[in-house]
Parts: structure tokens; sequence; C-alpha cells
């Protein structure tokens, strides 16, 4: 009963990566129509209407439909080599593991990135048109002549939206195409996510004139931020640092001490 509910999990979890690799393209496109048009109705529907909007206005939201599609396709070619390209660090790869050939770990049952790894990557993929719906929620266009504190906000959550959304799709090409630098890439970009909060409050926070209020509802729009990633690195960090798909798959690594409940658990 239990193997054969595992297999139709697996069949399920390869459905879906097959799916995930051979629909990416409509993906793209997908996002930049959805993205695209989402933009125009924020820019058209903005509390203070401008005339004439400026590049500088509407800049932000051209890169946040524009910029994840890009990162994805460079990635696509920085990438193209897959599980090929060099590995990461074995530091990293823990309890004590040895080194196996790419043709070794690619005979392994736990190769790929099927599993709990297809929930990893969706979920990354994922948070791109959240944080994108996030940011187009709260931060209308802004037009010249603003107080100093809200065009320093808006700067900087609009540098955050298209640095981390590109970021995350980035990511998310490295876990698909199995890249070995994956753990460390995601690790980084979680790391990075967090100072992000930090630097956004202490910008934003030093400017003058801040309103009480706005203050207060950008601590509460940051801590739910650090709470989410929080919660990402909570849950799959152990995942990326013990799994043994992930030390096969991207390290090509085995454990030394690697057992029949570990396995099943690791699936």
């Amino acid at each position: 009963m239990v193997h054969r509910i595992r297999s139709g999990l697996h069949a399920r979890s390869a459905a879906l990566l097959l799916s995930l690799e051979s629909r990416f393209d409509r993906i793209m496109q997908g996002w930049l129509l959805i993205a695209g048009l989402a933009c125009v109705l924020r820019i058209g529907f903005a509390p203070v209407h401008v005339p004439n909007p400026g590049l500088s206005l509407i800049a932000p939201y051209l890169l946040l439909a524009f910029a994840p599609v890009a990162s994805a396709l460079l990635a696509l070619r920085w990438f193209a080599d897959g599980d090929a390209l060099p590995r990461s660090e074995p530091w990293f790869a823990w309890p004590r593991t040895h080194p196996v050939t790419l043709a070794e770990a690619r005979r392994h049952p736990l190769f790929g990135t099927t599993g709990l790894m297809v929930s990893l990557l969706v979920g990354i993929l994922l948070n791109v048109p959240v944080r994108a719906a996030e940011y187009l929620a709260s931060n209308p266009p802004i037009p010249a002549g603003v107080p100093h504190w809200l065009s320093t906000l808006h700067v900087l959550m609009s540098f955050d939206v298209v640095l981390f959304c590109s970021l995350y799709a980035v990511a998310f090409v490295a876990g698909l195409r199995r890249t070995p630098w994956f753990p460390l890439l995601l690790m980084g970009i979680w790391a990075a996510d967090l100072a992000m909060q930090l630097v956004i409050a202490a910008g934003v926070g030093a400017t003058p004139d801040l309103p009480p209020a706005v203050g207060q509802a950008l601590r509460g729009v940051l801590d739910g931020n650090v709470k989410k990633t929080l919660i990402s690195v909570w849950v799959w960090l152990p995942y990326l640092l013990l799994s043994t798909r992930v030390n096969v798959t991207f390290r090509h690594r085995l454990s030394d001490q690697a057992n029949a409940a570990n396995r099943l658990a690791e699936g």
C-alpha cells in the first residue's frame, strides 16, 4: 500500500516536472501577457493622474514585466549543460558523504528533480507572480515632485521586486536544469532577500518627514517579507542540506551512512 502511494506521488511529480520543462516557454509568454496587462492597468488607474507619463514613471513596471523573462532566458543559456557543470562546494553536503561520478549519480534511483524537489521548484516559480502582485497592489506610479520619503520608498521597493523576481527566476531554471550550484544559489538569494528588507527599512527610515503611519505600515510589510523568507528557509534548508536526492543530483555525492529509512524520507 505504501509502495503504491509512493509510486503514485512520484508519477505525479514526474508529470508535473515534464510539464514545467516542456511548457516553460509558454509560461514565460503567459507571464509577459499577464504582467504587462497588470502593469498597464496599474498605470492607467493610478490615484494621481499623469497626462503624459515619462519613461522614469513607467520604467519600474517595464522592468517588472521583462526582467524576470530576460533573466530566465539568460539562465537557460548559462545552465545549458545542466548537471555536467562543475559541482558545488562539498562542505555543504552533510552528513559525511563521498563523491561519485556523474554517470554513477545518474544511475542512482533518487537522481533528478522529481519528488519533493518539484514542490520546491514550483514554490520558487510562484514566488515571482506573488511578489509582483504585492508590489502592484501597494506601489502606484509616482509622479515628479513628491516628497523625498515617498520617492525613496518607491525606488527601493521597485528595485527589490525587480531584483528578486529576476533572481528567483534564475534559481528556478538552475533547479530545473539540475545545475550543481542550485542549492548554494538559492541559499544566497534567501540571505540577500533578508538583507534587502533591512536596507529598505534603513533607507526609508533615514528620510526626513516620514509620516509615522507610513513608517508603521512599511514595518508591517517588511516584517511580512522577512517572515515569508524565514519560513522558506525553515522548511527547505534542511532538505537542501540533508536530502539524499539533493546530494546525488546537485552535488554528485552520496552519504556514507545512507539507509533505507533515509531514502524513504528523502524521496
